[in-house]
Order: C-alpha cells, then sequence, then structure tokens
C-alpha cells in the first residue's frame, strides 16, 4: 500500500527474516564473526539472545555467508524426540532410508558424514529456537553428533541458537556433558539509540527508500519505546509507514510514532 508512496520498491520492515537486510550493528557483526569462526573451526558454537534481538536474521546471515563447500542444515522446529531428532538430520544429510534402529541410523549418519568429508563439504547443522528442544535425551543425541570425528578433524559444525532460558538450562548439572562441548559463546543484546537510527536508515535505504522518511525525534521515541529491539522497532516502523501514508505524510514525525506505540500498547522500555 505505501511502497509507491514511499518509493520503496520492497517493504523495508517486513517480518519475514531476509538477510539482505541484516545491519552490521557491532554487536551483530561480533555474534557473525564468533558463528562463522566456529562453523570453520568446527567448534561447537552457542548463541543466545532476548526475544527479537535478531538471532534468527543471524542464522540466515550465516548461512548467507558460508562458503560453497559447507552444507547448512537449518532446524527451525526443534520439538523432536531423540529419534526424530536424527531422522530429520539423515533426511537432510541426503540419506534416503534412515533406519528405524538407532545403531544403524547413527552408522547411516556416520558414514554420509565421512563421505561429504571426502568431497571437502562441511555440513553445519544450526539449529533454531534450541530452547524449544524438549528433553534432555535430544541433547544427547545432540551431543553425540559432536563424536563423528577423524582423528585430526571433526566431520561436522555445530550451532545451537535459543533465548536466554537455553543458557539456563544448560547451566543445570544434568547437561555438563553438552556444556562442556560448547567451545564458542555469544550473548545478543539490544542495540543502542544510536544503531537504531542507522539500523531503520539501514532497512530505508536497502527498500530503495530515503533516510528522510523519519525525523531524527521520531527515532529518539522508537529507541525509547522499543529498548532497542530490532523486532519491535520493525513492528513500530511498520505501522508507522501505514499511518503516515493514511494521512498522506513524506515524513514521519515523533506524533505519529506516539500514536503507533499506544495502539501497539508498547510502555517505554518494553
Amino acid at each position: 500500500m505505501y511502497l509507491e508512496h514511499y518509493g520503496f520498491s520492497v517493504k523495508p520492515f517486513d517480518k519475514t527474516p531476509n538477510p539482505v537486510f541484516f545491519y552490521k550493528s557491532p554487536i551483530h557483526e561480533e555474534a557473525l564473526a564468533r558463528l562463522q569462526y566456529g562453523t570453520e573451526e568446527k567448534e561447537f558454537t552457542l548463541l543466545t539472545g532476548e526475544i527479537g534481538t535478531g538471532k534468527t536474521l543471524l542464522s540466515r546471515a550465516l548461512i548467507d555467508a558460508l562458503p560453497e563447500n559447507y552444507l547448512p542444515i537449518l532446524i527451525i522446529n526443534p520439538r523432536l524426540s531423540p529419534n526424530q531428532f536424527l531422522k530429520t538430520v539423515a533426511g537432510r544429510l541426503g540419506i534416503e532410508s534412515p533406519s528405524y534402529f538407532r545403531t544403524d541410523l547413527l552408522d547411516q549418519i556416520n558414514a554420509a558424514l565421512y563421505s561429504y568429508y571426502e568431497k571437502d563439504i562441511c555440513p553445519v547443522i544450526i539449529i533454531d529456537e534450541a530452547q524449544l528442544i524438549p528433553s534432555k535425551s535430544t541433547f544427547d543425541e545432540i551431543r553425540l553428533l559432536t563424536n563423528f570425528q577423524l582423528d585430526d578433524a571433526n566431520l561436522l559444525s555445530l550451532v545451537l541458537i535459543g533465548q536466554p532460558e537455553l543458557r539456563k538450562r544448560l547451566k543445570h548439572g544434568s547437561y555438563e556433558a553438552i556444556r562442556q562441548r560448547i567451545g564458542i559463546r555469544y550473548h545478543l543484546g539490544p542495540i543502542g539509540r544510536e544503531d537504531t537510527g542507522r539500523y531503520i536508515s539501514h532497512r530505508l535505504l536497502t527498500a530503495g527508500g530515503d533516510r528522510e522518511v523519519i525525523s531524527e525525534e521520531a527515532v529518539d521515541v522508537i529507541f525509547r519505546y522499543s529498548g532497542g529491539l530490532p523486532r519491535v522497532i520493525n513492528n513500530i516502523m511498520a505501522n508507522a509507514l501505514l499511518m503516515g501514508f493514511s494521512k498522506d505524510l513524506s515524513q514521519i514525525g515523533p506524533d505519529i510514532i506516539l500514536d503507533v506505540v499506544e495502539d501497539l500498547d508498547l510502555e517505554p522500555g518494553s
């Protein structure tokens, strides 16, 4: 609706995690660097962050940045039993008829991983929303994947991405074995006021629009009510652009943002 009005070619604040819109704030750039390093070194990597900090977009940015000799395996619904998890991994590795029996299934996975190793291809298993993994038994199977290795090389990279409760869960004594396998950790927080402005500008420009669509005073209000969380910023901006279009405005000011945050029932710092 408002694309032509503001000169956009695509929606700048769509909810889909499109890596084209990835903004490299200092914390997001550091997170991506650690994910890339962990992947290249075939380490077990853990990324956590509050809801709306951009973890899912980071996973897509990582996949987008991987060289051609990496095989990304993204699992976005980890509510899986141990057997379902292994069968999912097997299927993504190209195993056409995964065995019903766990021991045989593990042998199939090992053979597939070694086959990829011979072709100089490294599978990268990325588990998003990992706080939803239902049981310790499934975590044990994830840990078991780190055992697939040769004398001088691991056969895959493994990345867990989740909300802060994932970190709390892994601190429990019963998870000591998997916690010890994690080589790289990073916790993603919200962005600051300056990066909030740059983040909004980046999305506006990437969508083909103009930075002048929003005033600096409006950005101040957005930061106050979003707490620097990219998902909340997106929601505020998407609604503000729609409201601005309905009022035939060329620039979004603080009054529009205040109306939007009231409609969204947001409180300062939320």
